[in-house]
């Protein structure tokens, strides 16, 4: 485990910058578990071999591999060959909201889709290649043509994920869902979030239980219980320290949310990973 202060949020885009697409870098390493602040993250590795842990999950890498990371959400390597691949990086900005509404819509469909492992279609890595190119190229057309293949990209990934993956659209609990992963662990109650959306709790929750079929409460419980993990599996604080980072006025009731909703305390939770 690593201080607390290591659980660091990086960001690799300039201010300015709205995206940036690279190959992954020839080297062996273990990077510090870190989040990544207003991007998204599109990674393909094509070859390589180790571990990506992505919150409380810890995927062996099976190339080839593609991950999309949202905003938020923290994750780390440890590679034990040397990796081939890509990586891109764009704000959300980068998508017009009025032009671009396709690419939203396709990204929305995404769901909670993080992974494709063993993804065995030659043109994914075509795509990121021919990006790569474009992007170096840097015309006055360079960003229409990237925003072309991401179509495609997109596309690609809706065929591949066709029966596994439906989503609703829903303006209101997808900037709620936005809102939560920016907000959380400060804010705990569903009236607070509809304060900053200017709703009604009863239209927060409506919106979210139509669209993912949990509450808005659901969803603030289950964005505290990730945050709790991360800091139990990536930081050496006590529970006390937790509980305190995370906003509640007590350890012992934080002990009884957190079995409340995963069935153990967070003694054992850190047990079971580190002994």
């Amino acid at each position: 485990m690593i201080p607390a202060s290591s659980i660091s949020t990086k960001s690799k885009l300039e201010s300015q910058e709205l995206l940036k697409i690279s190959r992954f870098k020839p080297l062996i390493k273990k990077t510090i578990p870190h989040k990544h602040e207003g991007y998204f993250e599109l990674i393909y590795i094509a070859e390589g071999e180790g571990f990506h842990w992505i919150e409380t999950e810890n995927f062996q890498i099976q190339t080839p591999d593609f991950y999309f990371l949202k905003p938020g959400q923290l994750h780390f390597w440890q590679f034990t060959a040397i990796p081939k691949g890509y990586v891109m990086m764009f704000k959300e900005e980068f998508i017009d909201a009025v032009k671009e509404v396709k690419i939203l819509q396709q990204m929305q469909q995404m769901g909670e889709l993080t992974r494709i492992s063993n993804w065995q279609d030659p043109m994914v890595r075509h795509i990121f290649e021919d990006i790569l190119q474009v992007y170096k190229s840097d015309t006055k057309n360079t960003e229409d043509v990237i925003k072309g293949y991401l179509r495609v990209l997109f596309a690609k990934i809706s065929e591949h994920t066709a029966d596994k993956t439906t989503s609703i659209e829903n303006p209101l609990c997808d900037r709620f869902l936005s809102l939560l992963s920016q907000q959380s662990p400060i804010l705990h109650k569903v009236v607070d979030y509809a304060t900053i959306l200017q709703t009604t709790p009863q239209n927060l929750n409506q919106a979210c239980k139509k669209k993912t079929g949990k509450t808005a409460s659901d969803h603030i419980n289950s964005q505290l219980i990730l945050e709790a993990k991360r800091n139990i599996l990536h930081t050496d604080q006590n529970i006390n320290q937790i509980a305190d980072l995370l906003q509640f006025n007590d350890a012992s009731y934080f002990v009884k949310f957190f079995k409340k909703h995963t069935g153990e305390t967070p003694h054992q939770f850190r047990g079971r990973y580190f002994g």
